[in-house]
């Protein structure tokens, strides 16, 4: 077996994605190889060329279009592959395509790597997080997805809005699907220790369930409109997977709601959706407990019973 080196990573897939992911890794020092894979090897080519071009600006770093065989050492790869979402469209309107997708990509990866982390980032991403532990072999914790890490940024920067506050002392979670049936944690959700409604009277707002109504609206919605204003999102997400990153290569035992594999009752491999978790070098952990009152238990079975319903009907 190839040994793993833990200063390098791999991107498969050079959409808007994974383009936009490979220049925040680049900007974030955490890697000093990186090797960019695509079906259309010119797009890996050049989206290489013109990051490398800006290093001398930044750390050194080695930047390269490659084929599935270089990527048999890398400690991480992310993949962003997949048919991207248009206006109008949903997630899960994408799960056929990219499964698709999936059941040619995740194979070719594993034959050339089996000691890495495998971090899943097309959507819908806990359906393609699923696909890909089953298709790749991996150990669970070392298969997981980008979940709702953007979505519960979102939440925290617009609650940092809201409140006048900086969205770093906001700690709240979005968990379950990253999509239409996400949940907002509200009733775990504080301002540095302070619950959040406290913390919201003291900044003079009262109106509590309109106020989060609108803002888990605003948060489910971000895609959606972004998507209706540019035609894609990146940005946001490629931020997201280099704090996922900077989590695996320091080791730092973060908290995160990534997408993981949640094992049912009976114990079997049953969905993946985003809970907290403690994200390091072996990648996911252990699981973090968080409060949730009876309506967000109910609201969470319905979104992986959405989840498990789409598994069933296009996987299984």
């Amino acid at each position: 077996m190839v040994e793993i080196n833990s200063r390098k990573a791999a991107i498969v897939g050079c959409g808007f994605v994974g383009s936009a992911t490979a220049f925040a890794l680049m900007e974030s020092g955490l890697f000093s190889e990186l090797v960019l894979i695509d079906a259309d090897k010119n797009k890996a080519e050049g989206e290489a060329l013109d990051i490398s071009h800006g290093l001398p600006f930044a750390k050194p770093m080695q930047i390269y279009a490659g084929e599935y065989c270089d990527l048999s050492d890398a400690s991480v790869i992310i993949v962003t592959a997949g048919a991207g979402q248009k206006p109008g469209e949903t997630r899960l309107d994408l799960v056929k395509k990219n499964v698709g997708i999936f059941s040619s990509v995740i194979p070719e990866i594993a034959k050339y790597n089996q000691a890495g982390i495998l971090l899943i980032v097309a959507n819908p991403v806990d359906i393609l997080t699923y696909t890909a532990a089953k298709l790749s072999g991996f150990p669970a914790n070392r298969v997981f997805g980008s979940g709702t890490v953007l979505d519960t940024a979102r939440l925290k920067y617009l609650l940092g809005e809201h409140l006048g506050v900086d969205p770093r002392s906001v700690h709240a979670f979005i968990i379950g699907e990253h999509g239409d049936s996400e949940i907002a944690a509200w009733s775990s959700a504080n301002v540095s220790g302070i619950p959040l409604n406290n913390f919201c009277e003291m900044r003079g707002y009262f109106s509590h369930e309109e106020s989060m109504k609108k803002i888990a609206d605003d948060v489910k919605n971000s895609a959606y409109k972004i998507i209706e204003k540019k035609h894609a999102t990146y940005y946001g997400i490629a931020m997201s997977v280099k704090r996922i990153c900077e989590a695996i290569v320091r080791d730092e035992k973060s908290i995160l709601p990534v997408s993981s594999i949640q094992k049912s009752e009976s114990g079997e491999d049953d969905i993946a959706l985003s809970m907290p978790v403690i994200v390091g070098k072996q990648g996911v952990e252990g699981r973090v407990p968080i409060e949730l009152n009876e309506e967000e238990k109910s609201m969470l079975k319905k979104s992986a019973d959405t989840l498990r319903a789409v598994i069933e009907d296009v996987i299984n």
